[in-house]
């Protein structure tokens, strides 16, 4: 990754460019005042010039009136490089690492400057990293970082250089396991996945399912890939998610067990999740009923099924069958 490198103009250049004119001018009224002077109008002249003019010919009251304004933009770059705040960090460097990605157009990190963010830190753009670190952002907008949000950013996880950012994903990753931590990551995830230009109030059902596959990845709930399913199966009527249905999920995925037993219609709970359990109840029906018969199936082929016996004239079914037959023949 190439680095930013931004580069100023010595504004001490302008300082003094028209003394030249005004030292002439000088020289040239001294001598009409001290030509009938002799020896002595050579040293008024001398005596004159030195509080008056330095000795590159600039005259000191330039000097005066221009040092203080030269003084207030000269800065010492190895001094701001290493400007840091309280806790460490070169804000400088921070700013420099934004300014690398940056949109040309825009004060933001945009999605062509995302990916390029996302491959120097050798993370997939769609994976569960990227989303603790647009967490720890706080971002507002998918595949977008404000300066601001860039900034505040790397103060609060402590980094301000890429490895400084790889090197602090297993804290992350090891905080968003916290109960309390995660349930703020996954209000976050919600309000992440809203188009804020667009005003939206609900996640789009196919956005809404890659985001929950994608904030369940370190700890996956058993219910998930059902719930997920019927989402999936059931586009009609699932038209998006409220926020009211994504946060009412956490809870559930903590309050009812896989086999939802303890799911209660006359519980607060919203009415998309009466249709879920309804809908799992049946498929699990089917699907115990489709078994049953698979094993009757068997058990009536194993039944039937025989095979000789070495070394006699007696045939009996196979090992597990419900009973034997024999034949006698000599």
């Amino acid at each position: 990754m190439g680095q930013c490198v931004t580069k100023c103009k010595n504004p001490t250049s302008s300082l003094g460019s028209k003394s030249g004119d005004k030292e002439s001018s000088s020289k040239s009224h001294h001598k009409k005042n001290s030509g009938t002077c002799g020896g002595g109008g050579h040293k008024e002249e001398s005596s004159s010039k030195a509080p008056s003019e330095l000795s590159n010919g600039t005259k000191a009251v330039d000097v005066a009136l221009e040092t203080p304004v030269a003084l207030a933009v000269i800065r010492d770059p190895r001094k701001e490089e290493h400007a840091a705040d309280r806790d460490g960090l070169s804000l400088l460097r921070i700013e420099q690492l934004f300014c690398c990605y940056k949109d040309e157009q825009d004060d933001a990190i945009l999605e062509e400057g995302m990916e390029r963010f996302c491959n120097d830190l050798c993370v997939n753009p769609a994976e569960f990293r990227v989303l603790i670190i647009a967490w720890k952002f706080q971002a507002a907008t998918m595949c977008k970082f404000t300066r601001k949000e860039f900034v505040e950013g790397c103060k609060a996880i402590q980094a301000d250089s890429l490895d400084g950012i790889c090197s602090r994903f297993p804290c992350m990753l090891l905080e968003a396991r916290g109960e309390e931590s995660f349930k703020d990551l996954y209000r976050f995830t919600f309000q992440f996945g809203l188009d804020a230009e667009e005003g939206q109030r609900s996640l789009q059902r196919d956005i809404a399912i890659a985001l929950w596959r994608l904030v369940f990845t370190q700890d996956t709930p058993t219910i998930l890939e059902r719930w997920l399913d019927f989402l999936a199966e059931n586009p009609s009527g699932v038209r998006g998610i409220s926020r009211d249905t994504w946060n009412m999920f956490l809870n559930f995925t903590q309050a009812i067990g896989p086999d939802l037993s303890n799911y209660s219609e006359d519980e607060a709970w919203p009415s998309l999740f009466d249709t879920f359990v309804e809908w799992e109840m049946e498929r699990r029906k089917k699907e115990e009923e489709a078994q049953r018969a698979r094993d009757e199936g068997e058990d009536g082929w194993r039944c039937t099924e025989t095979k000789s016996s070495p070394g006699t004239d007696r045939l009996e079914t196979t090992e597990g069958s419900r009973g034997s037959q024999t034949w006698g023949g000599h």
